[in-house]
């Protein structure tokens, strides 16, 4: 296989981690989709998008990565941003590829299922497709996503149709990469969050002044949100401040000689 120098393999490694981070829950499988055209001045343009199928005893939906910012409450600039530096990943790796074969691929599609992180690269001439990127799209869900055709509306089946038909006259051309891949301990979107909250809450408490923040629970389909509220109170400032002093008091005994230490343990039986 063409695409596995050691620089395209820790390319590789930079969009696991990246996909890794951006999804907020457990998960199963993720499939995603990027295309990279090149237009005047060498402009790079084209389009991207993600699902994955959140992890559980049920069967649930994919997500798609363009809900996540509401689904979670996530800060939707931000996260878009992240969606951006992903996508500029894919740019860098589609620049390498063609510095190793002169080949320039026109999409990718990226996924990562039973422990495998697969890539297939596609050399269709999309801007001389029948398809359009909204087509495109429609026929990504069906094939990769494994929807029943029945979901769609009557517009969409026909797109569908047409591409079964296509796919049986005309076989794509696809380079194929698949290797294993292993567990790794990798924050997410959420995780990062949280830690923010944990500073501010720290913050607080130095400062005495109450802090307010909201986030949605985890789960809670209802859009429904709670506050949580950090501060120190005057009795918590009064134990801390004891224990503080009790702490100085043993360093001093212990950093003593014996007989120094002597006299002051006297001092206290007297007293």
């Amino acid at each position: 296989m063409m695409y596995t120098t050691p620089r395209i393999k820790k390319i590789y490694g930079k969009i696991q981690k990246k996909l890794f981070y951006m999804i907020p829950e457990k998960w199963d499988r993720v499939y995603l989709y990027a295309s990279v055209e090149e237009g005047m001045n060498k402009l790079e343009t084209g389009e991207m998008y993600f699902y994955y199928f959140p992890k559980g005893i049920l069967k649930k939906d994919p997500v798609n990565v363009y809900e996540i910012p509401n689904k979670f409450n996530i800060d939707e600039a931000k996260y878009f941003k992240i969606a951006d530096e992903l996508y500029g990943i894919i740019k860098e790796l589609r620049k390498e590829c063609i510095n190793v074969s002169d080949k320039a691929w026109s999409n990718v599609i990226i996924s990562v299922e039973n422990f495998k992180f697969k890539v297939e690269y596609g050399f269709q001439d999309l801007k001389n497709s029948k398809y359009n990127s909204y087509d495109r799209h429609i026929i990504f869900r069906y094939v990769y996503l494994n929807t029943s055709i029945n979901t769609y509306n009557k517009k969409e089946r026909m797109i569908i149709e047409d591409y079964i038909r296509s796919t049986y006259l005309k076989r794509e051309k696809k380079e194929i990469y698949v290797e294993p891949i292993y567990r790794i301990e990798q924050n997410n979107v959420i995780d990062y969050q949280r830690e923010n909250e944990e500073i501010l809450v720290e913050s607080a408490e130095k400062s005495k002044k109450p802090i307010n923040f909201n986030y949605e629970i985890k789960n809670d389909y209802q859009g429904k949100k709670r506050k949580k509220t950090a501060y120190i109170s005057e009795e918590e400032e009064k134990e801390k401040l004891e224990q503080t002093v009790k702490k100085q008091v043993e360093r001093t005994i212990r950093g003593a000689s014996e007989e120094y230490k002597n006299q002051i343990l006297n001092f206290d039986k007297k007293n």
